[in-house]
């Protein structure tokens, strides 16, 4: 997610540690062949990911075509490009893909890329910044006339479990809030249409993407971990806007580790997906 007058607006609230970092992945694992799936790669020959992170969903993408597209990743953090780059080389793809730093808000693109891409698409971008109407405008401009714009994110007031995990409903509103405190839309993915309408897009559709488990199923303890893992990373926010105090919010995330091995948990979210076509 370059211009350096906005990269400074822009909060991600979780963090690049090591730990975050390994949610991130696992946290890939988890979407990716879902949203490749409702992506529906066809023809493009050029794609823009905004705000690629580690670039697991960017070498998907680009290794999913029988024939190799351009595809370049924007991420602002330098630890997540870092990373992008030793996992390309790890894999060996480090030829179908190109990665560059710059900020979603001003994307760093040459005057011949704009107006230039198949698929423009962000992921979990929107909620980390005040503004979305800047990012989907920049990446409207990035794409050629009749080309696609996609975008997912996150609403999270559609988040449940059950049975109930002592403290949670208080846990998940002080994360929620946590957004607010930042100066985010932690309910952006409800506005997703909307924010292609606006950006002047047409044939718009939208849906969801499932991100959930029960137990029993072999992921289910990794769904479990990434969300507390989410919440754990905006811990400092939370505590220092008093959301919730230390030791409630320590209790409640134990109850959830408690909560995870139970045989009947299940956790219910979905990610929100919505794509709209450039049209002159």
């Amino acid at each position: 997610m370059s211009t350096a007058s906005h990269q400074s607006d822009s909060h991600y609230i979780h963090g690049a540690s090591p730990a975050e970092q390994e949610r991130l992945s696992l946290l890939n694992d988890l979407l990716n062949r879902a949203c490749l799936k409702e992506m529906n790669l066809e023809i493009e020959a050029r794609i823009l990911d905004v705000g690629s992170g580690l670039g697991q969903f960017t070498r998907l993408m680009a290794r999913s075509m029988s024939t190799p597209p351009v595809v370049l990743g924007i991420e602002r953090s330098t630890e997540q490009l870092a990373s992008a780059h030793r996992y390309a080389e790890e894999a060996q793809e480090a030829q179908i893909v190109q990665f560059r730093q710059g900020d979603a808000t001003g994307l760093p693109l040459e005057k011949e890329e704009w107006g230039s891409f198949d698929l423009v698409h962000a992921r979990f971008v929107l909620e980390h910044v005040p503004d979305p109407s800047v990012v989907v405008s920049q990446m409207a401009a990035a794409c050629r006339m009749g080309g696609r714009l996609v975008l997912a994110d996150d609403d999270h007031d559609i988040f449940r479990l059950h049975p109930a995990c002592p403290g949670f409903a208080e846990l998940w509103e002080a994360y929620i809030r946590s957004y607010d405190r930042l100066g985010n839309d932690p309910y952006v993915g409800r506005r997703l249409v909307q924010l292609l309408h606006d950006a002047g897009m047409q044939n718009i559709r939208n849906t969801f993407i499932f991100f959930g488990d029960c137990a029993g199923n072999d992921t289910f303890e990794t769904f479990a971990d990434n969300l507390i893992g989410v919440i754990v990373g905006a811990k400092e926010v939370i505590i220092k806007h008093q959301l919730l105090d230390k030791d409630y919010f320590e209790n409640a995330i134990t109850a959830l580790h408690q909560w995870k091995k139970r045989p009947d948990a299940a956790l219910w979210y979905a990610m929100n997906w919505a794509e709209g076509t450039k049209r002159g």
